[in-house]
């Protein structure tokens, strides 16, 4: 059966709006050290926008995927993704929105090694609260360029290969978010085009609200916005040239 998310109160104009966060900081303590991750940030993503979050090591963009991931949750300020407030909700409500609408993808793929790809997808949806589809896993493997490598493991794929599968895996969920953390880190050139060509292409055709984070400028020149962060601020929030 599939999850529902139940959401949070909202303003006449959210529906437009997929994440809005105000006044956001992130403080992260370990025994007697306190580091400040996130800085008072505002933000809000309109339904199908194309946003880069870039920013230097440490400037705050992985810290804030986390947070419209679910994973984490802010010191102050309040998370608002797809109508539901993650800054109020407990674990379980954000484990759900996770498998419901949002999927996430990042730099080291999360895909089980002793399964091949149709069984990896499969996995996803299953854990996402979908019914399992074998056809509809080989149709998520044919968009990302894989329908002929469905039988083959993880460690049988280029690194190319595993991140269009990772991507795969997510989109066969049926998210309304995509999150993806610095993806083409590890990529050489060609393999990086492909995959951001691949982003960019289910952003246009599946009506996705991507957040990219990079600290390549020409990979950020991707998106239709670019958020630059700097010390957990943004500094910057212009439409990409």
């Amino acid at each position: 059966m599939a999850h529902t998310v139940k959401a949070a109160t909202t303003s006449p104009a959210a529906p437009d709006l997929m994440i809005a966060l105000a006044d956001v900081i992130k403080v992260y303590r370990e025994v007697d050290v306190e580091t400040i991750a996130l800085r008072g940030v505002d933000l809000q993503v309109t339904r199908g926008e194309f946003v880069a979050l870039m920013g230097r090591s440490g400037s705050g963009k992985s810290t804030l995927l986390h947070l419209l991931a679910g994973s984490d949750r802010p010191t102050a300020g309040s998370v608002v993704v797809d109508g539901v407030d993650l800054s109020r909700g407990d674990e379980d409500l954000r484990v759900r929105l996770r498998g419901a609408r949002v999927g996430v993808v990042h730099q080291s793929q999360n895909l089980v090694p002793f399964l091949d790809l149709e069984e990896n997808v499969l996995l996803a949806t299953s854990l996402a609260g979908r019914p399992l589809d074998r056809p509809a896993a080989r149709a998520a493997l044919g968009g990302v360029g894989l329908g002929e490598r469905a039988h083959h493991r993880p460690g049988q794929l280029s690194g190319g290969e595993q991140q269009r599968a990772a991507v795969a895996l997510v989109v066969s969920t049926g998210p309304a978010v995509l999150l993806a953390d610095e993806i083409t880190g590890e990529l050489d050139t060609a393999n990086a085009a492909i995959l951001l060509d691949l982003v960019a292409r289910l952003h246009a055709t599946a009506g996705l609200t991507v957040v990219l984070a990079t600290h390549d400028p020409a990979i950020a020149a991707r998106a239709g916005r670019i958020l630059e962060l700097r010390a957990g601020r943004v500094v910057s929030d212009r439409l990409a040239s």
